[in-house]
């Protein structure tokens, strides 16, 4: 099978989200399972050429690229993702991808991204290579879907080509002025007068994608069950009802060659399910590196996370001084909503002994706190996937969460599988969004840490989870056949 696959964002040469995590390492996975895949980003001004050997592509050349009648010279540059044999190609126009951030609220970030979406098929056209899948993700490439069927529907080259939309986040959907569908030069007629792709008199570029892709998915099951709902879906619940038969959930794999506690190259100790003793050592050197006095009596509570609502830190901020009252000690590691990270400054000024908190951004402390933690708290209102508490389970850090989207899926409650004689959790949720809820979890938690033969026997139940691309990659495959036989 022929895969091309679009993103705006691609580890490791950018990141903002769990989107450049899949445009990553679920390419390479799909080539290992024998099929031809072609990766699309654009070259951002953060991007070094030279550090990742990538070349100027001879043979595409010069594009000639039109948005709101105009045209752009773009070029193209390609190379490979490292450790793999999957070509990535970088297009490469300064004029909208030399810019301080990856995503910005500039006037032009509707065309910034036509743009992109209409350069891979022009690069496809030049190479003469037609997929039978090209896969979009979010909004920033949702239109290629409607290009191919309304733009581009003389192209013989794409005459089989059927096409996926991922949905990473529904809450981000680009929603511009209706002038956004005249710079894409679409046909007036689907968005003038209230065509199909009018929105409450704006563009949206993810509805579009909706009713124009062949099979829409999203990254875990519980989060396509609640993407149908008002409450979860931001406005686009009516749509995916539109298209509920093409509609699945796949839950995102993780890249254990990076998140493995027997071979993880940034904490100091290593350590495995069968000797865990590495993981006590780590605890002690985190605590350290904190300057927190190390007790082994008092769990250690890891988070790392955006300091926003939408990962529960209203409800964390609600409860605050009753967490910090518990006989446990707490790391933070993230950056975010100034108020939060106000919030945790006084709370670690106030308490240092329990309390060690990080603003920013650290990958050596990210996989530290995994490995040292023995509680992983991850509260979110809503989680499409989540990636941390499948890292935490693999570190025998048991995860304390809210039961949505794919935290719901990923983690199994203690208690209530225990009350079913099934011994099979592997940590703590809750369904009330609120602070109550999420304090009462943590006590549970820490009086089951007490508890050494249940908590080792709710470490190895996460730590034995497999959660590999493998998996996820052999689904993405099936959900290609499905739109292949449409």
């Amino acid at each position: 099978m022929k895969i091309a696959f679009a993103a705006s964002e691609v580890i490791p040469f950018a990141k903002t989200g769990g989107l450049a995590d899949v445009a990553g390492a679920l390419p390479k996975e799909l080539a290992s399972l024998g099929h031809e895949v072609k990766v699309f980003m654009p070259k951002y001004y953060q991007i070094n050429e030279y550090e990742h050997d990538h070349k100027y592509d001879s043979l595409i050349g010069k594009l000639k690229i039109s948005t709101s009648g105009k045209e752009h010279s773009v070029h193209v540059y390609y190379g490979k993702l490292p450790n793999s044999n999957v070509d990535i190609y970088f297009i490469h126009y300064p004029k909208f991808f030399h810019r301080d951030k990856i995503y910005t609220e500039d006037s032009d970030e509707d065309e910034r991204f036509i743009l992109f979406s209409k350069s891979i098929i022009h690069i496809l056209q030049k190479l003469g290579w037609g997929p039978d899948i090209i896969h979009t993700n979010d909004w920033q490439t949702a239109l290629i879907p409607v290009f191919l069927k309304e733009n581009y529907a003389w192209d013989k080259l794409f005459e089989n080509t059927k096409s996926i939309l991922t949905i990473h986040n529904i809450g981000y959907q680009g929603r511009f002025s209706l002038e956004a569908y005249k710079k894409a030069e679409l046909p007036p007629h689907l968005y003038e007068n209230y065509g199909p792709l009018n929105h409450e008199g704006d563009s949206n570029f993810l509805k579009a994608g909706i009713l124009y892709s062949d099979v829409i998915n999203t990254v875990s099951d519980n989060y396509a069950k609640e993407l149908l709902t008002p409450e979860f879906s931001s406005g686009m619940d009516q749509f995916l009802w539109k298209r509920h038969t093409d509609f699945y959930g796949i839950l995102n794999g993780v890249d254990y060659s990076v998140w493995d506690p027997e071979t993880d190259k940034y904490i100091p100790h290593n350590y495995s399910i069968n000797d865990m003793s590495g993981k006590f050592k780590n605890k002690q050197e985190l605590l350290k590196k904190l300057h927190i006095p190390f007790n082994s009596e008092k769990p250690l509570i890891g988070v790392v996370s955006r300091l926003a609502i939408q990962k529960g830190f209203d409800i964390i901020s609600d409860v605050l001084d009753e967490l910090l009252a518990l006989d446990a000690q707490f790391v933070i590691l993230g950056s975010g909503e100034e108020k939060y990270e106000t919030m945790f400054d006084e709370a670690s000024n106030k308490y240092p002994e329990k309390i060690g908190v990080y603003f920013g951004y650290n990958e050596e402390l990210a996989h530290q706190i995994e490995a040292g933690a023995d509680i992983f708290l991850m509260p979110s209102h809503y989680e499409p996937c989540g990636l941390n508490q499948i890292y935490s389970l693999k570190y025998g850090t048991v995860p304390v969460v809210r039961k949505t989207g794919g935290l719901a899926d990923t983690v199994q409650d203690w208690n209530e599988y225990n009350e079913f004689g099934l011994d099979i959790g592997n940590g703590f949720s809750f369904y009330e969004y609120s602070g109550k809820a999420l304090l009462d979890n943590v006590k549970r938690a820490i009086n089951d840490f007490h508890n050494k033969p249940v908590w080792r026997k709710i470490q190895t139940n996460g730590m034995n989870k497999d959660y590999s691309w493998k998996h996820s990659a052999e689904e993405y495959i099936d959900l290609y056949n499905k739109a292949l036989s449409k």
